[in-house]
């Protein structure tokens, strides 16, 4: 990539992550290019779809979930280790506002340019959940795409204004029916 292309790009990068935090996943395309100062046509060369352009910043973070997994493998007990990923990617989703549905549409659909990194996050949890399975420490009936959901249905919960207030306690009553220990 040559350097000025590289350059927008970033600083394409860096405008959006900003507007994402500001606004979530309803923020503008138009405004993402205006603030980046270069034109709407650059952004569409680099990102050709808003989705396309939550994808390159969403990776990172997937990514860095599913590193934190393979920390907590090795330095908790498998039930502590899923309890605190499931907290970590929680109040990662929540936010990152409007992230939800395009999380839960690209986990079925394999066309969707977040679909990989979707795919990637779920097998941490699961793996996390497997590991805590063979123990004895957590439900047997229950998947990673049941987890998938969870997460985001907490997620949810926090985004609800009347809600809001009850999602610590409600998270709680999830992993206490997920976990097995006494």
């Amino acid at each position: 990539m040559r350097s000025d292309a590289k350059k927008n790009y970033d600083r394409l990068l860096e405008v959006a992550q900003t507007a994402v935090t500001e606004h979530g996943a309803d923020f503008s395309l138009r405004d993402v290019a205006r603030r980046a100062e270069v034109g709407l046509g650059t952004l569409y060369r680099h990102f050709p779809t808003k989705e396309a352009l939550l994808e390159v910043l969403l990776r990172t973070s997937f990514e860095a979930l599913a590193k934190r997994a393979d920390v907590l493998v090795s330095s908790k007990s498998s039930e502590e280790a899923l309890v605190v990923w499931l907290e970590e990617t929680i109040a990662f989703t929540y936010s990152h506002r409007g992230v939800l549905g395009l999380m839960m549409n690209a986990i079925e659909d394999p066309e969707s340019a977040l679909h990989t990194s979707c795919v990637t996050l779920r097998s941490s949890g699961t793996s996390l959940l497997v590991r805590a399975q063979s123990e004895g420490k957590a439900r047997k009936d229950v998947d990673g795409a049941d987890l998938f959901a969870l997460i985001a249905a907490l997620a949810w919960i926090r985004e609800q204004p009347s809600a809001a207030a009850r999602s610590e306690h409600l998270f709680k009553v999830i992993t206490g029916a997920l976990l097995t220990i006494s």
